[in-house]
């Protein structure tokens, strides 16, 4: 049985569960590829996961591998005529825990799931995109709907879904309110903000005009930013709560404001990933890697996201 290297928990806990062991190398199944990771993304879910939270409760098996995203190169493709070959530098999301994570060398994607990686991008640059990309897109495209007149607040826009919330929604020609910390402001209105708050020296709420949209990716987990969003609403805006667990009465709470809300959960979409490969590709849309961790340096990789203040994202290098 040919094995690989990989970053595992036995059990949920602190960054220190997370061991380097030797694995079954995944076999290919149906319409799936098997991609040679060069980096993996981390994410929140990630963390999540890992401490108990998250998805751990879907876990059946254990040691179980983490890891959504993943840039690499294919080592077998599903048939000969498919479009994308042997050889081909792709990137994409996997599904922990319904498949193996990413953290490993070696990964099993669905055809579905995977696109060209942006030629612009290095591996490490590119594992950083998918899951916060598509999450982003999700939220401010597909439920949010941006366009030009709309005002959109985005909570949270120097961290990894947010600095692409907030690109998203103003190449869809947006007027973009977002929120964050001191070292970030002028930060984010590179990244196409209109308007920046410091939520370090004020009540965002005593601060800006009414928007038709709030992106939260905050929830009520820190200083109820989530009900304090409500206030600056327009009458039926929209708010979009994104952190699972963050608000459970979000539905209530906004029916009683007048406004309307919604929750969201990404899928691993390959074909809207090639859509945003496309627009990184053209340089509309960029991704910023904060911190970059070997994947032995998987448990220091964690205790930092746990930290917070990170700009953009974390990676774990896989392979050179």
């Amino acid at each position: 049985m040919s094995t690989m290297r990989a970053v595992v928990m036995d059990a949920p806990g602190a960054p220190e569960v997370l061991r380097v062991a030797e694995v079954p190398r995944p076999t290919r199944a149906s319409a799936e590829f098997i991609v040679k990771v060069c980096a993996a993304g981390v994410n929140p879910i990630d963390a999540k996961t890992r401490a108990g939270r998250g998805v751990s409760g879907a876990i059946s098996s254990w040691p179980s591998i983490l890891g959504n995203d993943f840039s690499g190169v294919v080592v077998e493709s599903p048939y000969d005529a498919h479009p994308i070959k042997v050889g081909d530098e792709v990137y994409g999301m996997s599904m922990v825990p319904r498949l193996p994570g990413t953290y490993a060398e070696f990964a099993a994607v669905p055809a579905m799931s995977i696109a060209r990686k942006p030629k612009a991008l290095s591996h490490v640059e590119a594992a950083g995109v998918p899951l916060a990309a598509l999450t982003a897109w999700g939220a401010v495209v597909d439920v949010a709907r941006a366009r030009e007149g709309q005002r959109v607040l985005v909570h949270a826009g120097a961290g990894g879904v947010g600095h692409f919330a907030i690109q998203f929604a103003s190449f869809f020609g947006a007027h973009v309110v977002a929120t964050g910390s001191t070292r970030n402001l002028e930060w984010m209105r590179e990244l196409g903000a209109n308007e920046v708050i410091d939520h370090t020296q004020t009540r965002f709420e005593d601060d800006m005009d009414p928007v038709d949209t709030v992106i939260d990716l905050i929830g009520n987990t820190v200083d109820d930013v989530g009900t304090r969003s409500l206030q600056v609403l327009k009458p039926g805006g929209l708010i979009v709560n994104l952190p699972s667990g963050s608000w459970p009465t979000l539905a209530d709470d906004a029916a009683s404001a007048g406004v309307r809300a919604s929750g969201f959960s990404v899928s691993p979409d390959g074909t809207t990933l090639a859509v945003i490969s496309r627009l990184i590709d053209s340089g509309d849309i960029r991704v910023f890697v904060d911190q970059v961790f070997d994947l032995a340096d998987a448990a220091a990789a964690h205790a930092a996201l746990e930290g917070g203040h990170t700009r953009g994202k974390i990676v774990l290098r896989v392979a050179d």
